[in-house]
């Protein structure tokens, strides 16, 4: 769902996915077989999972990087496309292998997921690779120790972490949501602005000597 609803064209789509090399086999399988399910077409249809790029222009820049892959790592699994969508600026679902975190070069945003594997003594050193890559908008983590959940939410770089659970779907203007980094900041998240957010400034006039002829007033709203 993180990966490939909205066709993965959300600022907080799953492009990442860190498989300690323990589990990593029976996931990957697991993935290829829900993607021989995923159903590309109008997203105007019910029975549609993954709708079209937004256009030409990114379709273009999804098949540059599918084809950069195949080069520099490996290209697991492709859902079929049919002659149907020929027609339109659909693009394949894709799951790709890499052997590093720096093969991500910048952010592309597709229906495309890419699978780093890693021992479990080099956790720490994953998550600082991801940091160094400068993104931080969302990162989802599964663990049923808390502890280790709560390691890795102090650890990581991201603005936004979510615990068992996908990493798509925040509700705009109820739950914070910023990034840091090249993901953008902003007081979404919190921060010494996010007071602000909730008030109106305005000025008045008033008559009271103490004050002045003028006074700026931030306006709450209680809630």
């Amino acid at each position: 769902l993180s990966a490939f609803n909205s066709a993965g064209q959300r600022c907080s789509a799953l492009r990442l996915l860190c498989l300690q090399e323990d589990v990593a086999d029976r996931i990957i399988d697991l993935l290829k077989g829900h993607m021989d399910e995923l159903v590309v077409g109008d997203p105007a249809l019910f029975r549609t999972d993954v709708g079209p790029a937004i256009d030409a222009e990114a379709q273009g820049i999804l098949e540059a990087h599918v084809e950069r892959m195949g080069r520099e790592a490996r290209v697991l699994h492709r859902t079929d496309m049919s002659d149907s969508h020929a027609n339109g600026t659909f693009f394949a679902p894709t799951l790709v292998e890499i052997g590093s975190v720096d093969q991500l070069e910048r952010e592309v945003f597709g229906p495309i997921l890419h699978i780093y594997r890693y021992a479990a003594r080099d956790l720490d050193a994953t998550i600082d690779a991801i940091n160094a890559t400068g993104y931080g908008l969302t990162m989802g983590l599964h663990s049923r120790i808390d502890a280790r959940a709560r390691a890795l939410v102090e650890k990581s770089g991201a603005g936004n972490i979510y615990i068992n659970r996908n990493m798509i779907g925040a509700v705009v203007g109820v739950q914070p949501f910023g990034g840091r980094g090249l993901s953008g900041t902003g007081p979404k998240a919190g921060g010494p602005h996010y007071l602000a957010r909730f008030a109106s400034e305005f000025t008045v006039s008033n008559n009271i000597s103490a004050v002045g002829g003028n006074a700026s007033l931030l306006s709450m709203a209680s809630g």
